[in-house]
């Protein structure tokens, strides 16, 4: 029998940190399988990002349809896309399999603010993703900015939840305080809140490892709370053992446990 497979929509990043190769590296420390297909490369170091190059939407449909008529997959997994069109691409995709859970990490920026997604791009993941997602896992800014600029991060997720995605988990890594409140909520409200004690330093992939291993958890058939809560988990524990290899950010320790 294979192991739960999780299919991740995502930029290459050589650092390892974050993009494809996070999404990897957490699915495999869960016990997953994770297929991959590359939707950008970037010119990254731990410090930021120099360059990005969206791969042409083409190419992504190709690596897409070949794989999944071969592999089935319990997962769906979108971090950085690229492009308007890439959006485009990846939805059509989707949107083929309406039963395999969908996570959306919408990155719009890296950890220093350079921009990962256009303005058009960022209107066709409202458009064409987020109605899709079955659980989308924006930090804070990006929920602020999908909702059109909503301050009060409630008022973001009901209108995200208005677009039609089934939860909407907003964490709070960039609000103040010295705890990190990640808020679940769905059509009724909040779902459940989760507090984290802050770690110190700056980290790069946090939101990759989280989306990742959430999707892993809803492969393995465990309902969205819990898969949330899990997910957390994995996550902070990563970071709490994280490393710094290079001149900039620290990198999370996915085998944390090993």
């Amino acid at each position: 029998m294979s192991p739960p497979i999780v299919l991740t929509f995502a930029a290459s990043d050589p650092t390892g940190g974050a993009g494809v190769q996070a999404d990897l590296l957490t699915i495999g420390a869960l016990g997953g399988h994770g297929l991959s297909v590359i939707t950008a490369l970037t010119a990254q170091d731990t410090s930021g990002v120099a360059r990005i190059l969206p791969v042409e939407p083409g190419w992504i449909t190709e690596q897409a349809r070949r794989v999944l008529a071969d592999i089935p997959v319990a997962a769906f997994k979108a971090g950085v896309l690229g492009s308007a069109q890439n959006v485009r691409a990846v939805s059509e995709i989707v949107e083929q399999f309406p039963a395999v859970p969908f996570v959306v990490d919408p990155v719009l920026a890296s950890g220093r603010g350079d921009p990962l997604a256009q303005d058009d791009a960022i209107e066709a993941l409202r458009e064409l993703i987020v109605p899709r997602a079955t659980v989308l896992t924006p930090n804070s800014l990006e929920a602020r900015r999908l909702a059109d600029g909503a301050a009060d991060l409630a008022e973001c997720a009901r209108r995200l939840l208005d677009q039609g995605c089934e939860y909407v988990l907003i964490t709070g890594t960039h609000e103040a305080g010295a705890e990190v409140v990640n808020t679940l909520y769905d059509e009724s409200g909040v779902v459940r809140e989760d507090r984290w004690p802050r770690l110190p330093g700056e980290y790069h992939g946090s939101g990759c490892t989280l989306a990742s291993a959430l999707a892993l958890r809803l492969a393995q058939g465990i309902e969205v709370p819990q898969a949330v809560r899990e997910a957390q988990q994995f996550t902070w524990h990563a970071l709490a053992a994280a490393f710094r290899p290079g001149a900039g950010q620290f990198l999370p320790n996915r085998f944390f446990r090993q």
